[in-house]
């Protein structure tokens, strides 16, 4: 990985690190659907104005609306929301733990869809390792009650989305640039959540829409740049390692 890749990493896992801390404030006062659906279109909103600026054309998404559809729902409206849904049982450092099992999902999936992006000799131990953490301290919390049960698990299904979602970006839009990869996903993913976040919104308090504004602006658009551009550049398996960066910046973000 470059040092450029590196450097766009670090600011990733910075972002998404932040991110679990948000999610919790503005849960006080939001639905997750309401949540998850201001995010998408508030990060929607940051790309297109990106894309606009660099004269990027939207035109040149037609024919990828389905495999964009298909993306917006696996790697963002699903994950979003699960992910969601859990913190409203478990606090943002343990949340962002259980996040961290996306590398191993990522090189199962890549034995059958990717084998590009396998993990092969010292680079699969690592990944097993982290794995091995993951599901000891699942374990851990299993124990906390049903809710923090469920709570676990969603967010351990929205890693496993993440490991697809991003080998399926790197394979289906190779060529394309990251900036109009990330904002047709978020279009579509608004479009898909919309019905529901709509249906259960309520008014919010200036710390939630504080929060949402960052999660959709910052965590959502400005990350998505970054996280696309780092598949298409270092791979899908090197992007998702940004999950191992990230508990300990969300553990010391919950900590302030």
């Amino acid at each position: 990985m470059s040092r450029r890749h590196l450097i766009m990493l670090a600011a990733l896992a910075a972002l998404w690190g932040s991110s679990f801390m948000f999610v919790e404030i503005a849960l006080r006062d939001l639905a997750p659907s309401t949540l998850i659906l201001l995010r998408m279109a508030f990060g929607a909103l940051t790309l297109a104005g990106y894309v606009a600026l660099t004269g990027r054309r939207v035109a040149d998404l037609r024919p990828y609306a389905l495999p964009l559809a298909v993306l917006g729902a696996v790697n963002t409206a699903v994950p979003f929301f699960l992910i969601a849904w859990g913190q409203q049982y478990i606090d943002s450092g343990l949340a962002s733990i259980f996040n961290a099992s996306a590398p191993l999902f990522t090189a199962l999936f890549a034995l059958g869809y990717d084998r590009s992006q396998r993990a092969t000799g010292m680079r699969l131990a690592g990944i097993l390792i982290g794995f091995t953490g993951v599901v000891l301290l699942v374990g851990f919390e299993l124990s906390g009650g049903e809710r923090a049960v469920l709570g676990g698990l969603a967010v351990v299904a929205a890693s496993a989305c993440y490991g697809i979602g991003g080998l399926y970006a790197g394979r289906r839009f190779n060529g394309l640039p990251p900036s109009l990869v990330a904002l047709g996903g978020l279009t579509w993913s608004s479009l898909f959540v919309a019905p529901v976040g709509l249906a259960q919104a309520s008014a919010p308090g200036w710390h939630a829409v504080l929060a949402v504004l960052y999660l959709g602006v910052a965590a959502t658009g400005v990350a998505y740049l970054l996280y696309f551009g780092l598949i298409v550049g270092a791979g899908a398996s090197k992007a998702v390692l940004v999950t191992y960066l990230v508990p300990a910046l969300a553990l010391g973000y919950g900590a302030v």
